[in-house]
Order: structure tokens, then C-alpha cells, then sequence
């Protein structure tokens, strides 16, 4: 055993050495940064996925069960993986796709039948952390908010046909959000390109409701709000703050004023607090979390804290626990007058409620007053016996003004249409 030892330890001297001698590894190639540079990669294939077969048919069979108003129809219209968050292109050539995992995802109708043809990766060189949140700016450029970075890819729509895609960071890996603030919950960040041409990204706060100790940061770095920069990563600024998290907003085309959905405290029982819509006028608005945990309940956390003079009340007050998600103002002219600026948004369903609810589109209108209502507008995805058939994530307009609806738990997208 003695000499064993001895020779385990001279052993393990020798590599030691061994070690400090030999030189450093050379540092694996960024992906990134070859690409912006233009420069190749190597990576050669995409992943793609069989749109036909039984899958198609399952779902298919599922969408029979939808209930919509009179003259609308829905469709499969892709199956896309986890599908979450979805980036239409301005030239509508393709639909960008993102997930809570490690994939984007390309979808194109390259023969204009309103159905997919082609769901491929999209550029599948780069390793993404939750890149839930594509968003298009009106001149075709593509931004990405993952996890903890914000990329963004020039003329996505005609470099997708490629694995190597132009690429560039705006906001780099680490800097979104503090590193020690990285969390498994609340990291699905979306994004949109506001009417000032400015990136608009939410950032949910990883807790139920947040320890005392952690305001002033999450406060001085938009954790629980809206952050504001230029589309080049300067003139970063806390936009909005009082958000739970919001995985959901979008601008008035007719007024230009950001809408947004959060979703509120678990844990209150099944019918509190609600959920909301909301509306911000003008920058720096707080919009009540943590002192408020959903419309006008109080949290048990900060019951007995004084409540900011500025908070700005939810808009709509939803059911409570549904989780609503993505939304989009309406503009297109396919649908019936009614709906133009109307809000279509998609309730995921909940998961701490002892009676199911949500899994479903909703339409809100806005009166001339400013007042807002909510309807269910797409339900049928909650089975009777509280089963789970789809959980819809957001919707999108398409250029023929046909909207998509995105399901992670089925991994598809939805098209809707009126009087087809």
C-alpha cells in the first residue's frame, strides 16, 4: 500500500509539472465574433423540422376543438419546437421564432399558401441562452434578447438562408442583467423596436416578491421593469419600473404608447391578485410591485410599506393566475372593423390555481375615452376536464393580416384568418 501511494503521489507530481510547463490551450473560435466579421465558421447544418406526418395530424385534430367568433378560422400553421416569442419580417419573407431553451427558429411559406413549408434553425452556429424574445425593427433589422445579451443580426430576413448570418452584439454576454442576478425564473425577455426607433426589452425579477434588500438594484438596472436604449446598445435608461414580470408589450400605432401584460404574485389564493394590461404615457412610470401584487391587492410582503405617491393602476384587470403573455396591436385590414387597434393577447394558463384557467387568445378593445375590455377571442386549448391540449405564448400579424398564435407546450404556431 506504501509503495502504491508513493507512486500515486509521484504521479500526480509529474502531471503537476507537466502542466505548469506545457502552454495555455488555444481558445476555441467565437462564433460571434467571426461573424461580425464576416468571416465563415465552418457550420454547415441546419436542423430542420418534418412538418407532415402525425404530429400535423394530432394538431390538426386538436384546433377542431377551438372556439372562435363567427366567419374566423384557425390553421396549423407550423411546428415549431417550444415555440415562444415570434419577429414577422417586414418583407414577410420569414417569421423568427424563439424559445426558453437553446434554439431560434427560421419559419418560411416560401409558396404563399398560408401554411410553412420550411422550420429550420436559425443561425445555428451561435449557442443561445434562452432566447426567447426576437424582435424586427421596421428596416429589417433582427434583435435577440436572450437571457443575459441582446444580439442583433442585419438583414435577417435574406441571410437566413445561410448558417453563417451576419451578427453583432448590442448589448454583450453578462451585461443585461448583473451576473450574480442570473436566475432559472422570470428570464423570458421580450423586445420591440418603439416609434422613436429605440430597443424596448422587459427584465422580469427573478422572485415571487422581492426581498427589501434587493430594490434599489433591480431599480438602478430595470430587474422588474422596462429598460430603453439605442439600437447600438448606448443610451441605455430604466424606462418603466413596479413590474412583476411582463413577457408581453407593444405601441399604440395611433398613439405610439407602449401597452404592456405582467403577470402577478402566485401563492394568494385562486382568484388574487389579477393580472393586468397596462399603459405607460411617459418614462420613469411605476406601475406598483412590489406593494401591490396584481390591480389594487396588497402584498403580504409590503402590506405594512408606504406606497409610492406615482404608482400608474392597470388599465384591464384579468382573471386571476392565467398568465397573460405576448400581445399585439391589430393593424391589418382582414379582420372585421372592430378590430382594428384592438390588443389580441395570449393567456398561458396557470399553474398553481386548483381550477385551471387561461390557455386561450383574448381580444381588448379601446374606447374613445380610454377605457379598455377584455374578451376571450380563441379558447378551446383547456379541456372540460382541466387537461392541457396547447398553453398559446404570443401572438403576431402576418402582412395578409392574419394573425399567428405561438404554443410551446404543443410546439407549433396557429394562423388565424377571417372569411377565407
Amino acid at each position: 500500500m506504501l509503495r502504491l501511494t508513493a507512486l500515486a503521489a509521484s504521479t500526480a507530481l509529474v502531471a503537476t509539472a507537466a502542466s505548469a510547463q506545457a502552454p495555455a490551450p488555444t481558445p476555441a473560435p467565437d462564433n460571434l465574433e467571426r461573424l461580425s466579421a464576416f468571416r465563415t465558421t465552418g457550420t454547415k447544418d441546419f436542423t430542420t423540422i418534418e412538418q407532415t406526418g402525425s404530429k400535423a395530424e394530432a394538431l390538426r385534430a386538436t384546433l377542431e376543438k377551438i372556439k372562435l367568433p363567427d366567419g374566423f378560422k384557425i390553421d396549423l400553421y407550423a411546428i415549431v419546437p417550444d415555440a415562444r416569442h415570434m419577429a414577422v419580417g417586414p418583407q414577410g419573407i420569414v417569421t423568427i421564432v424563439g424559445t426558453r431553451k437553446s434554439k431560434v427558429w427560421a419559419v418560411t411559406d416560401r409558396d404563399k399558401d398560408r401554411v410553412a413549408d420550411e422550420v429550420k434553425d436559425f443561425a445555428p452556429s451561435l449557442t443561445f441562452v434562452i432566447p426567447n424574445g426576437p424582435c424586427f425593427s421596421p428596416d429589417g433589422m433582427l434583435y435577440i434578447a436572450e437571457q443575459n445579451r441582446v444580439l442583433n443580426f442585419p438583414a435577417a430576413e435574406f441571410f437566413y438562408e445561410s448558417p453563417d448570418v451576419a451578427a453583432a452584439n448590442v448589448v454583450p454576454q453578462g451585461k443585461l442583467i448583473p451576473v450574480d442576478e442570473e436566475s432559472y425564473n422570470h428570464t423570458a425577455r421580450v423586445c420591440r423596436v418603439g416609434p422613436d426607433g429605440k430597443l424596448y426589452i422587459s427584465l422580469g425579477q427573478p422572485y415571487n416578491v422581492p426581498p427589501p434588500e434587493k430594490l434599489d438594484l433591480y431599480r438602478k438596472v430595470g430587474i422588474g421593469g422596462i429598460i430603453r436604449l439605442n439600437v447600438d446598445g448606448t443610451g441605455r435608461e430604466v424606462y418603466t419600473t413596479g413590474i412583476r414580470n411582463s413577457v408581453g408589450h407593444d405601441f399604440n400605432p395611433e398613439t405610439g404608447e407602449l401597452w404592456f401584460t405582467d403577470n402577478q404574485v402566485d401563492g394568494m389564493g385562486d382568484d388574487i391578485p389579477p393580472g393586468e394590461i397596462n399603459l405607460q404615457t411617459e418614462a420613469q412610470q411605476n406601475f406598483g410591485f412590489p406593494w401591490y401584487g396584481g390591480g389594487s391587492v396588497r402584498t403580504n410582503e409590503y402590506k405594512d410599506q408606504e406606497i409610492p405617491e406615482d404608482v400608474v393602476m392597470p388599465v384591464v384587470e384579468t382573471i386571476a393566475h392565467a398568465a397573460d403573455l405576448g400581445m399585439t396591436f391589430y393593424s391589418g385590414s382582414m379582420f372585421p372593423p372592430e378590430y382594428k387597434n384592438a390588443i389580441f393577447s395570449a393567456q398561458h394558463g396557470s399553474w398553481n390555481r386548483t381550477t385551471p384557467v387561461g390557455a386561450r387568445v383574448m381580444v381588448t378593445t379601446i374606447a374613445e375615452d380610454g377605457t379598455a375590455t377584455s374578451e376571450p377571442f380563441a379558447e378551446g386549448w383547456l379541456s372540460d376536464s382541466g387537461e392541457y391540449l396547447g398553453r398559446p405564448v404570443d401572438v403576431a400579424q402576418l402582412k395578409d393580416g392574419s394573425i399567428l398564435v405561438s404554443d410551446d407546450l404543443a410546439g407549433a404556431l396557429y394562423r388565424i384568418s377571417y372569411g377565407e
